[in-house]
């Protein structure tokens, strides 16, 4: 079976103390879900018409499990605290 990934790309951060409330939410939501977090900010070099803010990269066991993380209650709940502090672009993907 394919595994899944969150793939985040974060364009601006105009709310730090907001995004640090999600990410203590976030966290336990994609534990419970399965994730792994792979990548999580550190060094980034840009390419093409890319932003080095940062980025997030999270594995699941599978596809299905990635997409029934993101929809769960605790992770809704991470989400409304995050609400505008962020511009990203937010993806689930399927591995090979």
């Amino acid at each position: 079976m394919a595994k899944g990934y969150w793939v985040s790309a974060y364009r601006t951060i105009s709310d730090p103390e907001k995004l640090a409330a999600y990410n203590e939410l976030a966290r336990p939501a994609v534990e419970a879900g399965g994730g792994r977090v792979l990548v999580r900010g550190g060094r980034t070099v840009a390419h093409d018409a890319g932003i080095a803010e940062r980025t997030v990269l999270i594995e699941f066991d599978s596809f299905e499990q990635a997409v029934a993380a993101h929809a769960s209650e605790a992770y809704q709940k991470a989400l409304l605290v995050l609400s505008d502090a962020v511009k990203r672009d937010f993806r689930i993907v399927e591995g090979l």
